[in-house]
């Protein structure tokens, strides 16, 4: 799993963080974070550089034919970018079902609190009618 990952020389895909991508000129630069390991002041990354593929397409506009080339990035890249955000969006699904977690026990204090709060009102109600 993550063959192309690890075809960058990433050893523990797990251990990425997040990743960055930006174009600059004619190439895309992908930058990968890691995890902050103890005893780091900062997190590890790496950065790579993929030039864009240029591409002609044909434009037809009415009956005038026009040639066009554009700019794409790498197909290496993209099923790097893939990988990428399995693995991002694993962590993210991670971490939304810990706050998911953490708000429904807050909810449930709230309303076993509720509930002794009226279960002692009923009994001083009952205490003090005798």
């Amino acid at each position: 799993m993550y063959e192309n990952l690890k075809s960058l020389g990433i050893e523990e895909p797990t251990q990425i963080d997040r990743y960055s991508l930006r174009q600059e000129a004619s190439n895309d630069i992908l930058k990968i974070y890691f995890h902050k390991q103890k005893g780091e002041l900062f997190a590890k990354s790496v950065k790579f550089k993929y030039p864009r593929m240029k591409r002609t397409i044909r434009i037809h506009e009415g009956q005038k034919e026009e040639l066009k080339i554009i700019d794409e990035i790498h197909p290496i890249l993209n099923q790097i970018i893939e990988e990428l955000d399995i693995l991002c969006m694993r962590e993210q699904q991670e971490v939304d079902l810990k706050r998911k977690i953490l708000h429904d026990l807050r909810h449930l204090e709230n309303v076993v609190a509720s509930k002794i709060n009226e279960i002692e009102s009923d009994l001083n109600r009952l205490l003090n009618d005798k």
